[in-house]
């Protein structure tokens, strides 16, 4: 799943091995975060709001992070 962090950044988020593994998404390239842990029993849905609660400091009025298509 991928998600815009409030337009600043990337991020792709995916279940592997029973956990949530991390990576920056940048163009032509993909970099593991290993300083972000999500819980391993968060629900994909609850993801965004998780995200959000994390970089909330990057936010500006109205925004929020979004699930890309």
């Amino acid at each position: 799943m991928k998600f815009s962090i409030y337009g600043r950044f990337q991020l792709d988020v995916r279940r592997e091995n029973d956990a949530w593994e991390v990576y920056h998404l940048e163009p032509g390239k993909r970099a593991k975060v290993n300083d972000l842990v999500i819980p391993p029993t968060l629900d994909a849905d609850e993801l965004a709001t998780y995200l959000d609660d994390i970089f909330h400091e990057l936010a500006g009025p109205g925004q929020s992070v979004q699930l890309m298509p």
